[in-house]
């Protein structure tokens, strides 16, 4: 979908046009997955769903159409990290129950290594490593300064690598 399409579509649904905001949400909506669902894990699909209705309730409030993949981003990072401590207060992480060196399961699925990480080093693993994004970028999505970026980092790296490598 082109930059013009989705300024039409933002433009049309801030209108009130129902069918323009179902065909809004529906191209945001795999967007938003691969943003949420690294991050919130098992969770993802619940914060891809509270991104989708917080962008149908605030999308009056985006003044620039072109400034909506940032401000959806944004959401998502908020929306992921806050399912993902939800599970993490029911679940406690646990690094030394990871598989031995050898073991396909650790070789197959990252994901498991990923899921013994805090939420919130998952998300900067995600934003930095995965997304691509600077250290400053992804301090102002998270609503964070760029040294605890950096330091959130440098331990999620490292947590990683420990894990990865046992």
């Amino acid at each position: 979908m082109s930059d013009d399409d989705v300024a039409r579509l933002v433009r049309a649904a801030r209108r009130g046009d129902a069918i323009a905001m179902n065909d809004l949400l529906d191209a945001l909506a795999p967007y938003v997955g691969r943003i949420c669902a690294p991050i919130a894990l098992d969770d993802g699909p619940d914060a891809v769903q509270e991104t989708l209705v917080a962008v149908f309730h605030g999308l009056r409030s985006l003044r620039d159409p072109a400034a909506l993949y940032g401000w959806v981003r944004a959401i998502a990072c908020r929306e992921a990290v806050r399912g993902a401590r939800r599970s993490a207060r029911a679940v406690p992480a646990d690094l030394s129950t990871l598989p031995q060196r050898g073991d396909p399961e650790l070789a197959a699925d990252i994901g498991d290594v990923l899921a013994r990480l805090s939420p919130e080093h998952r998300a900067v693993l995600v934003l930095r490593d995965v997304e691509g994004f600077d250290e400053r970028t992804a301090a102002e999505l998270l609503g964070l300064r760029v040294g605890t970026v950096k330091s959130r980092l440098h331990r999620a790296r490292d947590s990683f690598r420990k894990a990865w490598s046992s």
